[in-house]
């Protein structure tokens, strides 16, 4: 089984009211909302270290968070955070991932042109003077990977952990199958 690191999670969910972006800079220590620059709020919380964004509508985009858990207690914070500041959150807000990005590392050196040829064109980008690392689409489960030829690797795309966890054991299990590494 694949060793992995979460680096962030991206989560996004709805206050289900519009939000007064201003009165919330006013009443909040760390928010900042310039609308010429960025149309949300950023609100940055230091435990767990996470932005999250806030939007007139309503809605919530939570990331730097290295857990659900972390996005959980990042979201929460942020709805208490705005009733003391006399903003009321009537509903129970709705986590949805958007999105995880994990790293992996294969632990050897991989030769990315071999891989390329072998993995086969239609699931793989390699062009080494534009990027060092080979990009691999996988369908199953729908994450991007990237593959660097030290081995490392980046998992984006991803909806829930074990998504991580199955690309980089499919990949290895590729690789391996095609002797490209032990």
């Amino acid at each position: 089984m694949a060793k992995m690191n979460i680096e962030n999670v991206v989560a996004s969910t709805s206050l289900g009211q519009e939000l007064d972006l201003k009165a919330i800079e006013n009443a909040l220590e760390g928010a900042d909302y310039n609308p010429q620059q960025f149309p949300g709020l950023v609100y940055r919380i230091k435990e767990p270290k996470t932005a999250t964004l806030l939007f007139r509508s309503g809605k919530v985009v939570c990331t730097g968070a290295k857990s659900l858990g972390d996005v959980k207690i990042a979201i929460s914070k942020v709805a208490k955070d705005l009733e003391k500041a006399n903003i009321k959150i009537s509903i129970e807000p709705k986590i949805e991932v958007q999105n995880i990005v994990a790293s992996s590392d294969l632990e050897q050196e991989i030769n990315l042109n071999t891989v390329a040829i072998t993995l086969g064109l239609e699931k793989v980008e390699y062009e080494p003077e534009q990027f060092p690392g080979l990009v691999y689409r996988l369908d199953e489960p729908k994450v991007v990977v990237l593959l660097f030829g030290s081995g490392k690797m980046v998992c984006t795309g991803a909806k829930v952990p074990e998504d991580v966890v199955r690309a980089v054991d499919k990949i290895a299990a590729e690789l391996r199958a095609a002797s490209l590494m032990s």
